[in-house]
């Protein structure tokens, strides 16, 4: 499990040790580099894996994929080549390798499905990371028709849960929020400020219904085309912040920082394909907003900035 540091490799790595799986390798930056070809052959053969979760990344919100465009497509592709040669090297008997929704165009046709890719425009904001997505889905297909392997990829909605980035600098929205409400409330603050209007939709999956998905996907799906994973439903970022604000209990207000961007305005998976292969998600928003603030509720986050 490659990112088994971060939201996502983190929780497929309990769902491997809670479905009694023992020989999982989780190697950090510090184990290999792999960003590094050299690094990541030698740990490849040195460890002989059969199935690779290919979860690491570098990953952030609009700031961060906004102010760090070439660190982002720089990093990202060199993560992904080089794990996709060593395993193709090893021959890696299956890989998952994890997207993103934003691969998708702006103004795609909502619910997206899969078959929207590279119909239109990105989003300028994060076009440097979706592009680097969408190469790593690209090199999946073509390991596959060229060499007959047996590798899939999965493009997740936006993604919340244990372990989640709460760095106001480069966090996503709905733990930016979070950690907003808190401070608000400890810091008796009257009110909290959110970017943008608050009118654009988004979709949201707890980490660990993601991580039964691609564990659902590993055993049972074998095709060139890539998967979404998701609700199927959204809700207003607005929406997002009053259903936060209820369950921090919070008792200020909302503002909103309209010169600030929206990002693209609505952004909801078409999940029929997943659906009618067998899996659905379990853990509705409001009931996984709750247990993600009982876990850090108490949380000193200045403390534990990444």
């Amino acid at each position: 499990v490659l990112g088994a540091n971060g939201l996502i490799g983190g929780a497929i790595y309990r769902r491997l040790q809670d479905m009694g799986h023992e020989n999982i390798f989780t190697p950090r930056s510090s184990d290999c580099d792999l960003t590094s070809q050299a690094e990541t052959l030698k740990y490849f053969g040195d460890h002989q894996p059969e199935y690779v979760f290919l979860c690491a990344a570098k990953v952030g919100g609009i700031l961060a994929n906004n102010n760090y465009r070439a660190d982002f497509i720089h990093q990202n592709l060199m993560i992904q080549n080089n794990v996709i040669e060593a395993s193709h090297k090893l021959s890696v008997e299956k890989l998952l390798f994890m997207g993103s929704s934003c691969i998708y165009p702006k103004l795609s046709e909502q619910p997206i499905k899969e078959e929207s890719l590279l119909t239109g425009p990105l989003e300028p904001t994060n076009e440097p990371y979706a592009i680097a997505k969408i190469a790593g889905l690209k090199s999946v297909q073509a390991y596959r028709e060229q060499y007959g392997r047996k590798w899939i990829s999965v493009m997740p909605t936006n993604i919340y849960g244990p372990n989640d980035n709460y760095d106001l600098n480069s966090s996503h929205v709905l733990p930016a929020l979070i950690r907003k409400f808190i401070t608000a409330k400890n810091e008796d603050t009257k009110t909290v400020e959110l970017w943008g209007t608050g009118s654009p939709m988004r979709e949201f999956l707890h980490v660990d219904d993601l991580a039964k998905a691609c564990l659902f996907l590993m055993q049972n799906y074998n095709d060139k085309q890539f998967v979404n994973v998701g609700t199927g439903t959204d809700i207003t970022i607005k929406e997002l912040a009053l259903t936060i604000k209820e369950i921090v209990a919070f008792e200020g207000d909302l503002t909103f920082d309209t010169s600030k961007p929206d990002g693209t305005p609505r952004k909801i998976m078409d999940v029929s394909k997943i659906n009618n292969l067998g899996w659905k998600h379990n853990i509705e928003l409001k009931q996984g907003i709750q247990m993600v603030y009982d876990q850090v509720k108490h949380n000193d986050f200045q403390k534990n900035e990444r």
